[in-house]
């Protein structure tokens, strides 16, 4: 099983580009499938999860062609089987992002009960409920959801819980429905966004995606179209993130900074320096790192998927850091971690409280899931002597060449077998 061994203590420093978004990718490649016309995307990460899903949409019948590298077009013309099987998506959560279009596009579907992390329950009522508003008959058997109706309609819907999957399922199912379907408590999620311009480009009517209720009025068909997916703001926060506790100067580019506000915020609350031009984010940070409070809360508040790594911040900086997790129940698993290279953390239900330590000593750690593997990324770059993070495979999930990219900035970082 591949490792990282990363020998910490060097400042970064240079240029490093940004990925397209895992997060935006995955409903949009199921977007494919509401349309018998290729779509064409481009900015496409290679990332496991990203394979996973072209694995699982080429089973359905999906024609997917990777003439260059970043660049993929999906020809959903034909679709033969309706079926995401749980040997192919239990290690992938967003296969439920298959369950609407082709519920809307076929009429039926039969889709595994999601795997993915172990970071908390994150059930699918809310995707449940939805589909059974918009007239879809539902049975939950053997751990699949199996779904059919002859055409969905258009209905009001009003999530008990603000759900990003749940908001992107029941968008993409709603385009082709019967009338006009209304999204209350619907996530703001730049991801979110993203798929609606997606939809849109494609022939949806959609209204308010960013905002809380979304509107989708339904046509009989959807065409192809060309879609860029958005820069991946988790991948873009991981690696400030990374400068901040490690000291230096570097640049990212191809991003959107106005989708990070609350992280590029907590960033300079810690003692860095960040600016930003157009598509580039620099962050420079050579003073002491400063203790932060962080709440992680639904976009645009401060994102879960940014809170491990920022935990990995705290570890180091002067003074005492509140961190409060809100969206998952157990999301601190990479705390145990942590502690293994030296973090002074103590943890009490969903708040940590991370006292900095004067330094890290390098270590064997494992990692538990896909942020948390990130975490411990960051805390081998700062920590003295070597790290070694085992089940990697995690990280693999959510980011590309993440050690070549570390790399380039100077890190002294490699993947050994």
């Amino acid at each position: 099983m591949e490792k990282l061994l990363i020998e910490g203590g060097r400042r970064l420093a240079g240029e490093v580009r940004v990925s397209g978004a895992k997060n935006a990718a995955l409903p949009i490649l199921c977007a494919s499938l509401l349309s018998p016309d290729p779509l064409r995307l481009t900015n496409v990460a290679r990332l496991n999860d990203v394979g996973t899903m072209q694995k699982l949409l080429a089973q359905m019948g999906v024609r997917i062609d990777a003439a260059s590298p970043g660049t993929l077009t999906l020809d959903a013309a034909s679709i033969d089987w309706p079926l995401a099987p749980y040997e192919m998506v239990k290690t992938m959560r967003a296969s439920i992002l298959a369950l609407g279009p082709l519920v809307a596009r076929c009429g039926e579907a039969r889709v595994s009960l999601p795997g993915g992390c172990a970071i908390g329950q994150r059930p699918v009522d809310q995707h449940v409920k939805g589909l059974q508003a918009m007239g879809a008959e539902i049975d939950l058997e053997s751990g699949y959801i199996a779904a059919r109706a002859a055409r969905l309609k258009g209905a009001r819907i009003v999530f008990d819980l603000v759900t990003v999957t749940g908001t992107e399922n029941l968008m993409m199912a709603a385009t082709l429905a019967d009338g006009v379907t209304t999204l209350e408590n619907a996530a703001c999620e730049p991801e979110v966004v993203d798929l609606a311009r997606c939809l849109t480009m494609m022939g949806a009517r959609i209204t308010g995606a960013g905002t809380s209720r979304i509107v989708i009025d339904g046509v009989d068909r959807l065409h192809g179209a060309e879609h860029a997916i958005m820069p991946d703001r988790i991948e873009t926060g991981t690696f400030l993130a990374a400068v901040a506790a490690a000291g230096g100067d570097a640049t990212l580019v191809g991003t959107q900074a106005d989708t990070l506000d609350a992280v590029l915020d907590k960033l300079r609350e810690a003692g860095a320096t960040v600016d930003v031009r157009g598509d580039a984010i620099r962050i420079r940070r050579d003073g002491p790192l400063k203790a932060v409070n962080i709440r992680t809360a639904p976009y645009p508040g401060f994102p879960t998927d940014m809170q491990a790594q920022m935990m990995a911040v705290a570890a180091r900086a002067d003074g005492t850091s509140v961190i409060t997790e809100t969206i998952f129940e157990n999301r601190m698993m990479h705390v145990p971690e942590l502690q293994r290279l030296g973090a002074d953390i103590e943890v009490e239900g969903n708040i940590a409280v991370v006292k900095g330590a004067p330094a890290l000593a390098g270590a064997n750690v494992m990692a538990t899931d896909l942020r948390a593997s990130a975490c411990l990324v960051i805390a081998g770059l700062v920590a003295d002597g070597e790290t070694v993070i085992d089940r990697i495979y995690h990280l693999d999930r959510g980011y590309e060449r993440i050690e070549d990219k570390l790399s380039a900035l100077g890190a002294r970082i490699r993947r050994v077998g």
